[in-house]
Formats: structure tokens, C-alpha cells, sequence
């Protein structure tokens, strides 16, 4: 799939910034003292957006009563070094309330887990002198963290440890041969594309015994996750034919191995994507999150798979329905609890197991409130620990009692967010023009004041769907907007996920047909029922919604007044021979290739109907995407410069990749759509604003100086 472009939340804290000067950054046509005069002191600013923390990872005590929790805080633009955001383990009293933070190290933590016994908490960082990624654990009752496992010659990426904790399972990647970097040292540095690709390995160890060598257990392929049976002995594996990312996609499978003899002892035939996966407690089978079949886009369906031949074909538990499955775990030797969604909510269900199917099915909590990131539960299966968002918050840690489905928030990441008024937030529906209902989230205006400018923001994937959470990020304006008079709708289209099988492939093989007049539709809904102004609707989105973008601003110009398209497609034939993900290209999304029909894919392409474009478009992409080459934005760019019938303006964002990862990429990125909207749909339009912008002025450090000259 195109990353669905979830921009993802991990990345944001904050810090309060003088709220008028921030607010300079809407408008070109007005001086920074009027800005500041007009800005509501209660609203949501960009540097907020940029700056704010939250809970990205949880994991609860084998006793279910600590929780262990990453933390992610983003760095602040200007005035600290550039990068992606720090994440530190903090955790968690479940009785008390009392939350404690355990590693704060600028190095940062991942795949944080306890161990089996409940005494620490393991995840992977490099500290030290470390050279490269180690598995540390840290005392629960307090102490230093002890590195339990390292290579001295690559780092681990992954690992898993055996439940009675004596062997760990570690995941890493070979480095070069001394050959080769004796090449590179020379100047070969030349790539071999799609060929020079360096398989992930499984090795066991002994934790905390660095005499003892760890050994390699040979696996025909790459592995990408690792979970122990509970025998200890065998271990099922995801496994790939290559670390391709569409074999990654695509082709990856469950592979039961026995870690003493190395020896396959089961294939389990899942086919298309896979996702997350559970061993039953008596070890007898697997459940299984993974792909209906190779056409799927998702990997959202419950599947279980017994693991007793050397062959086994997974069934599907839960049938076909109007909802997808995210998350699974036993709670029992016949009870599972799954986290699934329903439209744009959240579902949280205990099941029970029968002759393979789950039965029973039992709601745990409303479909109204939080929606759920992720989640984690005790060894006895009475406790649980989410990690979910709402309109009124970003991803917080919460606590859920299973026998009682006690519900509390435990942490509150962002504290001024109490301070600040937030638009009103809903889930809309209307229907299409064939009829089908198609589903939304609608950010209101937060000073009512009837139709008025409208961003329409379109998520990626397009298997991703958009739920009734946070929804105010780097690439979408939300909260932020509203609070400047905007709408904001975030629709989801068929094709996207949440509505189970049949809503998900409702688009393919229609590229950009039946899934874009649904984001149109919407808007003609929005223009009847009194929200948007038909003559000032902007369209956003990144990845797939980069593709609807150029899309609406091409297609469907008269329709939309800016654009700001990011990472997105502007040509079906090359991005097919550009991209690192074809086969999904093909198999999940356009069912045909190129030379099946050169003409359809050339219809299907926004750069076709640039001489169309009439819609004021800005182009922001990632010089080093692997995923949807820079070329695509260049395309587009160049196809609307050459015909000028509108303004156009392309940014490359060197270093990043398939979304902007560092601070300042994020917070230009911010400003620069920001302010292209503003110009277009609230102010006077025409030439486009400058293309430089003023950070300080942005950063709040120019309030002195314009304070002294009597601006």
C-alpha cells in the first residue's frame, strides 16, 4: 500500500508560543500586528501542532500491574538540533496512578516489552559506546539497565523472548563483507538496485551471558517478526522471500520452526498480506491477523491456523463483515480479545473459539468514545492497556478492567491542551452518486458563521481509513484551521478500510474513478446542508490522497480553488515502473498492469488533464521516497508550469523520505500548506505568496523587535 500517510502522531509535544505572532504565519495580505490582534488566544497554533507529545506504545505486566510506555517527543523547530522525535519509557503504577519515567536518554528506546517474569523491561537502543542497536533491560524495583544481548557487528532490530525467559530470540541483518567495505573505501560505492539486499536472520541467545555465542538458526528467506510458542521450543515466524518491500507486502508468510534442529515443522498458507500473529496457550494453533486472499489490501482479517501438520491452510474466524480486525490476543485457552474498527470507531470484543471460528461475541466498550491505537493484556487476561486518541486529545495511555470494563485515562501528555477551545468535532454520512453510503469526519468551523472555506483532507493507502480521533497533524490542518474559520472533512472513500472486505475492494481495478467522486459528492453534500462555499473548497492529502489531490486540481479543477498535494501520484505509467511496490501496485490496487492497457492507465493519470488544471496547486515531496518517486511530483509540476494556466509550486524536502520524519521538514511543511490555503481561499489569491518564509516570525522570536519598532 502507499503508506496511508497517517503522518504519524508519534511525532509531537510542546511548548506555548506567543499565539498572536504564530498566527502571522495565515495570511500575506495583513502585517503581523493585525494577525496578532485577530488570533483567539484560546486556539490551537502550528508550533503546538509541531511540539506536542504523545503515548505511542504500551505494554502491561505479565501481573497487569505496572505499564510500561513510550513516550514520543518531538523536537522543538529552531532551537534544538534537527531530527526525528525522542522517544523515553515512562511507567505506570495501575494502582496507584503514579507514573515514572525509567529512560530518558537522548538515544531514545524501542520495541519496549517486559520480560517474562515481570521483573524489568526490555527494548533496543544504542548507549554508550555502543556501535550499534543492543537489548537492554531495566530493574522494574529500580537500578541500572543491563544489556541482556548485542552483536558486535550489527545491530538487533528485533526479538523475542521465550516465556520461561531462558533463550531470546533476536532478529538482526548481516553486515558487508570486509570485501566490500574495502570496495567502498576505494569508491565502488555503486548500488546494485533490487539485488544487494541483505536478508533479516533469527538467532537465539542467552540473555545476560555475552560468553555465550549466540546461534544462528537458518531460515529460507527474511524474517520480520518472531513469536516463542509456548513450549519454548518452536517459534512462528513472518518470512519473506527477500527484504524487498513488496515481497514484504505481498509475499510474506508464517513459518513454525523448531529453534533446536532448525527444522520447518509447519507452513501455514496464508495468502496476501499479513499482519500480526498469537499462538493459543495450548500451543496447538495460531490466531492470525492476514489478508482475505492476494487481492486484500489489508491485513484487518481474524484467520486461525492449526499448527499440528506440516501444512496448514488458516480458516477465517469472524466471516465476512461491515469491520476490520487490528489487534488479537488470547486471553484464555478458547477466549480471544480482538480490537477491531468499525466505520470511523473503535471496537474492542472478547470472543470465544469453537472448531476454529469465534462465537459469542462480547462488546467490551462502547463504540462511542476513544478510538484505539493499540493494545496489550495481563497473563491472566484481567487487565488491559490501550493507547487511543480522541477529538480532544492525541494518543494517551489508558487502562481497561476486563472483568469490570473499567475505563480510565492515565496520562494527559499535553496539559495546555486544557486551556484551549477546539472545534466541534462529528461523523457524517451521505451518499454517493451510485448510491452507496460512503462515511466522513467533519472538523467544524470553530466560530460558526455559515458556508464558508473548506479543506478537504484525503487519506493515503488507500486501504487506511481516518477514525474520530485526533486528527490535527503536520500534513493535516484540522483544529488549527478550524479555528480560523475552516471546515475540515476527512472522507472515506470506497477502498478505504474500517467497512470490512467488500467496502475495501469497491475501488480496485477504478483507479481514480468511483473513489475520487466520492470525495466530490462529500463536497456537494457540505455545500447543500450549509457548510462550504462552492467557490472556496481546497483539497489536501499525501500518498493516494496526493493522487486525489492532483486529481481534483486537474480532473476536477472548477471544482477546487488550492491545492496542496504531498508525496503523491501524478502518472499510473511510470510510477509503476518507479515505485519499490508494484506487485501491490498490481494485486491490490489496479488489478492490471501497464501493457494490459497503456490507454487506461494514461486516463487514469492527473498529468492527462493538466491542460484542465486551473486550481492553484502546491507540491511538497520527499527527494528521497522510495515508494512514490520525486519524478511523479516533478511530472506534475512541470506539466502545469509549461501550460500556465495556474500558479505552481514544487517542494523537495532533502533527506526525507515517504512523509517528512524531521521537526523542521514537518513544521515548513505545516506553514507553507497553511499559508497556501489562506492565500487562496480567505485572501485576495492570484500570484502566489513568497516562496521564503519567516521562521523566527513563525517561531514567536519576533515579538521584541516588532514591539520596539511599533509594527
Amino acid at each position: 500500500m502507499l503508506c496511508a500517510l497517517q503522518f504519524r502522531l508519534e511525532e509531537s509535544p510542546m511548548k506555548i508560543m506567543n499565539i498572536g505572532l504564530a498566527l502571522a504565519l495565515w495570511t500575506t495580505s495583513f502585517t503581523p500586528s493585525v494577525i496578532a490582534a485577530q488570533a483567539p488566544a484560546d486556539a490551537l497554533t502550528p508550533l503546538q501542532v509541531a511540539t506536542t507529545q504523545q503515548v505511542v506504545a504500551a505494554e502491561i505486566s505479565p501481573d497487569g500491574k505496572h505499564v510500561a510506555y513510550v513516550l514520543s517527543i518531538p523536537r522543538t523547530p529552531w532551537e534544538e538540533e534537527d531530527g526525528s522525535s525522542r522517544t523515553q519509557l515512562h511507567v505506570l503504577d495501575n494502582d496507584s496512578g503514579e507514573t515514572f519515567a525509567f529512560v530518558t536518554a537522548e538515544s531514545g528506546v524501542g520495541s519496549v516489552r517486559w520480560t517474562p517474569d515481570g521483573r524489568g523491561i526490555a527494548f533496543l537502543a544504542k548507549r554508550g559506546d555502543d556501535e550499534h542497536s543492543c537489548l537492554y533491560v531495566i530493574p522494574l524495583r529500580g537500578g541500572e539497565s543491563r544489556r541482556a544481548a548485542k552483536f558486535e557487528d550489527r545491530s538487533i532490530s528485533g526479538y523475542a523472548f521465550s516465556p520461561d525467559g531462558t533463550q531470546v530470540a533476536l532478529r538482526a541483518t548481516p553486515p558487508e563483507s570486509e570485501a566490500r567495505e574495502k570496495e567502498k573505501k576505494k569508491g565502488f560505492k555503486q548500488e546494485i538496485y533490487e539485488e544487494d539486499w541483505r536478508a533479516g536472520e533469527l538467532w537465539i541467545a542467552t540473555p545476560f551471558d555475552e560468553e555465550v555465542e549466540a546461534r544462528l538458526v537458518p531460515v529460507d528467506g527474511h524474517v520480520s517478526d518472531m513469536v516463542w510458542a509456548p513450549d519454548n521450543r518452536r517459534i512462528a515466524l513472518a518470512v519473506a522471500p527477500t527484504a524487498l518491500v513488496d515481497d514484504s507486502y505481498m509475499k510474506k508468510r508464517v513459518r513454525v520452526v523448531d529453534t533446536q534442529s532448525g527444522k520447518v515443522t509447519c507452513r501455514v498458507n496464508n495468502g496476501g498480506k499479513l499482519g500480526h500473529f498469537a499462538w493459543r496457550p495450548d500451543g496447538s494453533g495460531l490466531a492470525i491477523l492476514a489478508a482475505h486472499d492476494e487481492h486484500d489490501g489489508a491485513a484487518n482479517r481474524l484467520l486461525f491456523a492449526s499448527t499440528s501438520g506440516a501444512e496448514s491452510r488458516p480458516v477465517e474466524m469472524l466471516g465476512v463483515r461491515e469491520r476490520d480486525e487490528h489487534g488479537v490476543s488470547w486471553i484464555g485457552e478458547d477466549s480471544i480479545l480482538v480490537l477491531g474498527s468499525q466505520g470511523a470507531w473503535s471496537t474492542l470484543d472478547t470472543f470465544r473459539v469453537e472448531d476454529g471460528k469465534a462465537v459469542d461475541r462480547q462488546a467490551l466498550l462502547p463504540l462511542e468514545g476513544p478510538v484505539w491505537f493499540s493494545f496489550s493484556v495481563s497473563k491472566d487476561g484481567a487487565q488491559a492497556a490501550l493507547v487511543g486518541s480522541s477529538p480532544e486529545h492525541p494518543l494517551e495511555l489508558y487502562t481497561l478492567d476486563l472483568r469490570t470494563r473499567e475505563l480510565a485515562r492515565r496520562t494527559h501528555s499535553n496539559p495546555w491542551l486544557d486551556s484551549l477551545r477546539l472545534a466541534r468535532q462529528e461523523v457524517i454520512s451521505y451518499k454517493a452518486r451510485d448510491g452507496l453510503v460512503i462515511e466522513g469526519v467533519l472538523i467544524h468551523p470553530r466560530e460558526k458563521r455559515g458556508a464558508g472555506p473548506l479543506i478537504v483532507c484525503v487519506h493515503g493507502g488507500p486501504e487506511s481509513h481516518l477514525p474520530n480521533g485526533w486528527l490535527t497533524r503536520y500534513a493535516y490542518p484540522g483544529q488549527v484551521a478550524a479555528a480560523n474559520g475552516y471546515s475540515v472533512f476527512y472522507p472515506n472513500y470506497r477502498g478505504s478500510t474500517g467497512r470490512g472486505l467488500a467496502y475495501l475492494k469497491a475501488s480496485q481495478g477504478d483507479p481514480a474513478g468511483k473513489e475520487f467522486d466520492d470525495i466530490v459528492d462529500g463536497v456537494d453534500h457540505l455545500i447543500e446542508i450549509g457548510i462550504a462555499d462552492r467557490d472556496r473548497v481546497g483539497v489536501t492529502g499525501g500518498s493516494y490522497g496526493g493522487y486525489a489531490t492532483a486529481w481534483c486540481s486537474s480532473y476536477y479543477s472548477k471544482r477546487f480553488a488550492a491545492g496542496v498535494m504531498f508525496v503523491g501520484i501524478s502518472n499510473k505509467i511510470s510510477k509503476v515502473g518507479t515505485t519499490d511496490i508494484a506487485d501491490e501496485e498490481y494485486y491490490v490496487h489496479a488489478l492490471k498492469r501497464p501493457w494490459d492497457n497503456w490507454d487506461f492507465f494514461l486516463k487514469r493519470s492527473p498529468i492527462y488533464y493538466a491542460d484542465q488544471g486551473e486550481t492553484p496547486l502546491l507540491i511538497l515531496h520527499g527527494k528521497e521516497d522510495p515508494r512514490v518517486d520525486p519524478g511523479q511530483s516533478r511530472e506534475m509540476y512541470r506539466h502545469l508550469k509549461l501550460r500556465g494556466q495556474a500558479p505552481v509550486r514544487l517542494v523537495h524536502y532533502p533527506g526525507e523520505g515517504h512523509g517528512n520524519r524531521k521537526a523542521a521538514a514537518r513544521f515548513d511543511y505545516n506553514l507553507r500548506a497553511l499559508r497556501w490555503f489562506d492565500h487562496y481561499l480567505k485572501g485576495g489569491g492570484g500570484e502566489m505568496p513568497g516562496w521564503e518564509l519567516e521562521y523566527d516570525l513563525h517561531l514567536g522570536k519576533g515579538e521584541v523587535e516588532e514591539e520596539a519598532q511599533g509594527i
